[in-house]
């Protein structure tokens, strides 16, 4: 009789695991597809001002004896108190804010869709008298995704916000084609700067195939529907007509900066050179050499400074780790975007 009651507990518990692992499969996918419907995130501010005071009281209580330290925070809560009590009774004039945008771009912008929801929430909010502050750092990437990026930007300015960029490393390429948008311009001292050109590079395997009798036919309704290609034989009409794409893109690179930064002398700076800070300066590609966090402290005290972000919904397979394609697209991507930096990090 024991033992029957054992194998009967035995085969409960297994029907129960069953049951919940099959729940909770079922749980998760509906979550995953309710999500999925939002399409949303979390978006998520930091006062700038209150995150740095915690940082300072605790480093003043520290640095006193361990008996002046529990006055110290008794008398601190004792005058917030009383600040509150105060601010209850007669409501405080509103302080201008400077809300705080960054911008870390990769070859395909990938995180523009969050970039734009941030900037369209800062337009609902933002008042009279409110800045934007954008910490950028880019290499550049492809044309389409950065002259978007650039578009947005120039929502702020429509708006009547004045937007200010800081480059505390890189923007270059596309990255200055952001980077322009601003009203005032500030870069770090070693921050690189520029590289105003296009560039384009296609590896082509017509011989390789060639020599193992393997055809490919390319077949194209239109002249110039297909220039360069990466299987097929191209041509030196075919060759011409990409460099000539490429010299229309790089015209309206240099257009876009010089609407933006008439101060310029852009045939001096758009043969693709970079230039550090200092350097940069002494060109006009930039305002002022400065840091993003220098730039800040010294607003600090007429300004609040508010950062915003928006943090994406992760979708089931992301959490679950079978993004495996687009991993591998990522690692691909990185690989490219490492190569190209080596050229601004062995200056």
């Amino acid at each position: 009789m024991i033992e029957w009651f054992s194998d009967y507990a035995l085969f409960l518990a297994q029907c129960m695991t069953v049951v919940a692992a099959v729940a909770a499969v079922a749980v998760i996918i509906a979550k995953s597809r309710n999500q999925h419907q939002q399409r949303g995130g979390r978006l998520q501010i930091r006062d700038r001002g209150e995150h740095f005071r915690r940082h300072r009281e605790a480093l003043e209580d520290a640095s006193h004896a361990a008996g002046a330290q529990s006055k110290r925070i008794k008398a601190r809560h004792k005058a917030r108190k009383a600040q509150r009590k105060t601010e209850s009774r007669q409501q405080e004039a509103r302080r201008p804010v400077i809300w705080v945008l960054d911008f870390n771009g990769d070859l395909r912008a990938s995180r523009l869709p969050a970039f734009t929801e941030e900037i369209s929430a800062i337009l609902l909010a933002a008042e009279e008298g409110d800045r934007v502050l954008l910490r950028l750092e880019s290499g550049g990437g492809l044309v389409h995704a950065y002259g978007l990026a650039g578009a947005q930007l120039d929502r702020l300015r429509q708006a009547g916000l004045e937007l200010t960029v800081s480059v505390d490393r890189v923007a270059a390429s596309g990255g200055y084609m952001m980077a322009c948008c601003a009203d005032r311009l500030l870069a770090a001292p070693f921050a690189v700067i520029g590289s105003i050109g296009v560039v384009a590079q296609i590896p082509n395997l017509h011989r390789f195939l060639k020599k193992n009798d393997v055809d490919v036919e390319v077949m194209t309704a239109g002249r110039h529907k297909r220039t360069l290609t990466l299987l097929g034989e191209n041509s030196e009409e075919g060759r011409r007509k990409f460099l000539e794409d490429l010299e229309q893109t790089h015209e309206l690179f240099k257009s876009w900066v010089s609407e933006r930064r008439p101060q310029l002398d852009i045939e001096a700076v758009s043969e693709g050179e970079i230039w550090y800070g200092q350097r940069a300066l002494e060109r006009a590609l930039i305002d002022e050499v400065t840091t993003s966090d220098s730039w800040l402290q010294t607003c600090s005290e007429q300004w609040r400074i508010l950062e915003v972000s928006l943090k994406p919904q992760r979708s089931l397979a992301e959490r679950l780790g079978r993004g495996s394609s687009a991993a591998l697209e990522r690692g691909i991507d990185s690989a490219i975007e490492r190569l190209a930096r080596l050229r601004f990090e062995k200056q």
